[in-house]
């Protein structure tokens, strides 16, 4: 990921503001919906694979428009701002159009987009009940996994909600390594929902990644016979993937329960999603596999507050060429969140970590603002 200077991040917002500005007088001819996602994070410590670094800093800030392009087409662009290493960074994370009126319930999207695996990946992280991704996303993921490809879903013609979709990427933003393959990763999935009477809805799904950017040679690989694992650093913040397989399956389920259907004042939420990973490169055998699971719960006692909590575990392999070395870690999240209104909060989240194989996991305490300003759709389900 290319970085850029805090200057940079400016000119990029001011263009951005000064297209606003032209779109008012035109009209018209341009008139864009813009929206600013500010995240601050302050956090105690540095945690094993951890999605923000000790201190203050930024956390995932977005610059984002998105506007109706004609009566076939919608286009969107997210810019985001991160701190790492005493720096900012600047990724383009969304620049994708999309079709708006396709026959038999198809659209298609092509550009770069958040990836339609599993149930958190296809949300912008502004969306979430906690500081952090699970643990296992953060592994496995990078996070969020976005990339550049062709997207096609179809909705089912079913008394309850059955999406099909299919994808397919270049493939860099998940190993980050460069290679001449047109198709690098492509994903297969679908998810089911619907309702049980006026309070309670439900959503599960299945999710196929197959990635082309594993294969590495023992040559490429440490000194196996002399290299010191124990100080591996594995606490950095990084967009791509640590750790990487060939396939890679995900399993999810959310449950949500409001008073007749009345989010806003009441709402429970529990979910959960279990990935597992195979063959992380050509010397693998069955034995060698990435693997995790998170369950999460979210209550909505008031319209301002919130109190959630997540427990998780990632098994995981670590390549060294030839041979692997198994790390497994636990973590727990208990996270209090108010909410001001639909374009405000203050979070504090506890995170708990227990680890034989990662010398960072550690407990630490995150402090998080997330204030929204212009234009800003709702959330998914």
């Amino acid at each position: 990921m290319k970085k850029q200077s805090l200057s940079q991040a400016i000119a990029l917002a001011g263009t951005i503001a000064l297209v606003g500005q032209t779109s008012i007088a035109n009209a018209d001819e341009f008139n864009p919906n813009i929206g600013l996602v500010l995240d601050g994070i302050y956090k105690a410590g540095d945690t094993a694979l951890q999605g923000s670094e000790k201190g203050f800093g930024l956390g995932h800030t977005e610059i984002t428009m998105d506007a109706p392009i004609d009566d076939l087409f919608y286009g969107r662009l997210t810019a985001v701002l991160e701190d790492h290493d005493g720096s900012t960074e600047v990724s383009l994370e969304e620049a994708f159009v999309e079709s708006t009126s396709l026959p038999y319930g198809l659209q298609a999207k092509a550009g770069r987009f958040l990836s339609n695996v599993g149930y958190l990946n296809g949300r912008h992280t502004h969306e979430d009940n906690f500081a952090e991704r699970p643990a296992v996303y953060r592994a496995l993921l990078g996070s969020h996994y976005y990339d550049d490809g062709l997207q096609l879903t179809m909705l089912m013609p079913t008394d309850f909600y059955w999406q099909l979709s299919a994808e397919g990427f270049n493939g860099r933003q998940l190993s980050g390594e460069s290679h001449d393959k047109t198709l690098g990763v492509y994903t297969l999935g679908t998810k089911f929902g619907g309702d049980l009477g006026d309070s309670n809805s439900w959503q599960i799904g299945a999710s196929y990644l197959h990635n082309r950017l594993t294969n590495v040679s023992a040559e490429e690989g440490d000194d196996h016979d002399d290299h010191d694992h124990s100080g591996d650093d594995h606490s950095g913040h990084s967009h791509s993937a640590q750790y990487v397989g060939k396939h890679l399956y995900i399993a999810d389920a959310v449950w949500k329960w409001a008073p007749s259907g009345n989010a806003k004042s009441q709402q429970l939420m529990l979910s959960g999603e279990w990935l597992y990973a195979e063959e992380p490169n050509q010397y693998a055998t069955s034995e060698d596999f990435q693997r995790g699971w998170y369950l999460a719960a979210s209550y909505r006692f008031t319209p301002q507050w919130t109190v959630s909590a997540r427990t998780g575990q990632v098994e995981l392999s670590e390549a060294h060429g030839d041979h692997f070395h198994g790390q497994e870690m636990k973590e727990s999240n208990l996270a209090l969140t108010w909410r001001h209104s639909h374009f405000s909060l203050i979070r504090a989240m506890y995170t708990h970590q227990d680890s034989d194989h990662f010398d960072e996991a550690d407990d630490t305490l995150t402090l998080q603002y997330q204030m929204i300003l212009g234009a800003h759709g709702a959330h998914q389900f």
